[in-house]
């Protein structure tokens, strides 16, 4: 599994909701991209500390983005391709099969997008995301 949507471009999924919560669906058509919030189900237990997919250092679990955390969430933004009746037909899928779905909201760059950023330690890493895949470390 890519650690990250950039390593996962292309690669299609779908998000089916259940029918009680497609009326929210409607007007979500306009947009090209979601971001999806997720539980990370199969991530047990969680360190202040671990190493992540992209560096062999210990770093403080709040500056990675791994998915052992206090609050297991998972954040992705990905590609809307269509939607058809209560399933969502996406690309850019860095997420595990049957991981549950907490939220759906519309990525907005305005909103979401920053000029200026730091990336701390990931600034000499960042472009391994690409071609990093998960692994069983934070099973």
């Amino acid at each position: 599994m890519p650690i990250q949507p950039c390593g996962a471009m292309g690669v299609a999924g779908t998000v089916e909701l259940d029918e009680e919560y497609a009326a929210g669906l409607k007007d979500l058509d306009g947009f090209s991209h979601l971001i999806l919030i997720y539980h990370c189900h199969l991530s047990e237990g969680y360190s202040l500390e671990v190493k992540p997919f992209l560096d062999s250092a210990p770093r403080g679990v709040f500056a990675t983005r791994a998915p052992r955390r206090p609050n297991s969430i998972g954040l992705s933004v990905v590609k809307l391709v269509r939607i058809a009746g209560r399933t969502l037909h996406i690309e850019n899928a860095d997420i595990i099969d049957g991981t549950p779905l907490l939220d759906i909201k519309p990525y907005v760059s305005a909103f979401e997008a920053v000029e200026e950023e730091r990336i701390g330690w990931l600034a000499e890493r960042v472009q391994g995301a690409r071609h990093a895949r998960s692994d069983e470390r934070f099973r």
